[in-house]
């Protein structure tokens, strides 16, 4: 399999989602970066919430960054796999 075929996991650690919207929020902004295939949130409510995102090439955290600022939460950690 060459690198262009395998999956690139990124955990994103966001803090301050409370309910669906924030879910529904942050997952469009994450999923408008280029080579975003799938966004899945685990929410846990008024805690820490990882937010897998699963891509074509390493995403750039800046850019991960910015797009969770814009949906109005804030990301504590990213981790890749």
């Amino acid at each position: 399999m060459s690198a262009t075929e395998i999956d690139r996991t990124t955990v994103v650690d966001v803090q301050g989602m409370t309910c669906g919207h924030c879910v529904h929020a942050v997952t469009t902004e994450l999923q408008g970066l280029d080579s975003v295939k799938h966004v899945s949130v685990q929410l846990n409510a008024g805690g820490v919430s990882p937010v897998t995102v699963l891509s074509d090439v390493v995403l750039d955290d800046d850019a991960v960054r910015a797009a969770v600022d814009e949906a109005g939460y804030a990301v504590v950690g990213i981790h890749r796999d």
